[in-house]
């Protein structure tokens, strides 16, 4: 497994003001306690009856911080306990906290790190340099029968979706290392939708306007939610933005809703003409890339072509220039983003400057 631990700083400067939203909710959780010895949890997580999407990304910590929290274990000291939440469908159980614990054993009992052979560092003399293979035994069977606690949960009320299980993530994700919203969902809602953001995001295109690396906290692939989100299902936007995205990966989480090929075909079209006609730093106001001005000219993009191709380019820059340039644009994709009046405004505006071009 390759897994990246040093961010890589975005190509672009935007303020993201979704980011700090909170979102209305009432639930009705039930929950249970369960202890697991450490040997029965790998053979869970190996069999995926505990299920940890397969994001390398999302695994931040280095081989000294794994190092530290085997060493805890095999030492008898106390670890914070882990937080699944059972699937409905399937009945396995979704790490909702304590990936980075899970996955720091389960690689040390595979026996690899990042490609390289897992040998402890920054412990106790003892055990530096020991694999788990090379542990003394007392200290094999002391990690193999150590004890970590499970709370699990399950969501009773609404059941239409699991957005319970985001809030929870959210907001016990810890070790100093918070989680942005898209990093959740992509645990939350993994399927087929996820797969597809992760293969989007390395369109030629696209990657002429974010630069040759993608964020490793897939604040991209976000943005790509965005512009789905909001091109399908506008007329049902409700503030606040992270819930209305929540929402759609979920009811889209295994492409039930709009297939691969549609939004393959829709997300290729629109930004291969976008990086063709306005080159490769579009949607900037004032210089830095408005996420205002980047959902709603993408999706007037998008709504235009489904008509058939735009020939007149020069026309198109034209308005474009136009529409970047207007105060009242400017206004509205620059503050109170989210509010549903001027996300509506905004994506009309846009709409309507392209929608009659030959």
């Amino acid at each position: 497994m390759n897994q990246i631990n040093i961010e890589q700083p975005l190509l672009f400067n935007f303020d993201d003001e979704s980011e700090n939203e909170n979102i209305d909710f009432r639930y009705v959780i039930t929950s249970y306690g369960a202890d697991y010895p450490v040997d029965s949890l790998m053979k869970r997580i190996k069999d995926k009856v505990i299920f940890i999407p397969p994001f390398q990304r999302q695994f931040v910590w280095n081989v000294n911080e794994a190092s530290k929290f085997i060493e805890s274990l095999i030492l008898g000291l106390p670890v914070p306990g882990i937080f699944l939440s059972k699937e409905k469908d399937t009945n396995r159980l979704l790490v909702v906290d304590g990936q980075q614990r899970l996955m720091s054993l389960f690689y040390f009992y595979t026996g690899y790190f990042q490609n390289t052979l897992f040998r402890l560092q920054n412990v106790q003399e003892d055990l530096l340099g020991k694999t788990y293979s090379t542990l003394k035994t007392p200290d094999r069977i002391r990690l193999d029968d150590s004890i970590i606690h499970a709370t699990i949960v399950r969501q009773d009320e609404p059941d239409e979706d699991e957005s319970s299980v985001y809030q929870i993530f959210e907001r016990l994700n810890s070790g100093g290392r918070d989680l942005k919203p898209q990093e959740i969902r992509a645990c939350i809602y993994y399927g087929e939708f996820n797969e597809l953001l992760n293969v989007l995001v390395n369109t030629h295109s696209w990657r002429d306007i974010f630069g040759k690396k993608s964020d490793i906290r897939l604040k991209e692939q976000e943005l790509i939610l965005r512009f789905f989100s909001l091109l399908y299902d506008r007329h049902n936007y409700q503030k606040p933005l992270k819930g209305f995205l929540n929402s759609f990966m979920s009811k889209n989480q295994h492409l039930d809703k709009i297939d691969e090929i549609e939004l393959t075909d829709t997300f290729k079209s629109t930004f291969n003409f976008i990086v063709r006609t306005l080159g490769t730093k579009p949607f900037r106001i004032k210089r830095n890339l408005n996420l205002g001005a980047f959902d709603s000219i993408s999706i007037a993009v998008a709504e235009r072509l489904k008509f058939g191709e735009i020939n007149n380019r020069r026309e198109f820059v034209e308005r474009y220039n136009k529409l970047v340039e207007n105060p009242e644009f400017i206004a509205i994709v620059q503050g109170g983003t989210s509010d549903e009046k001027n996300v509506e405004n905004r994506i009309h505006m846009a709409i309507e400057a392209f929608k009659d071009l030959d």
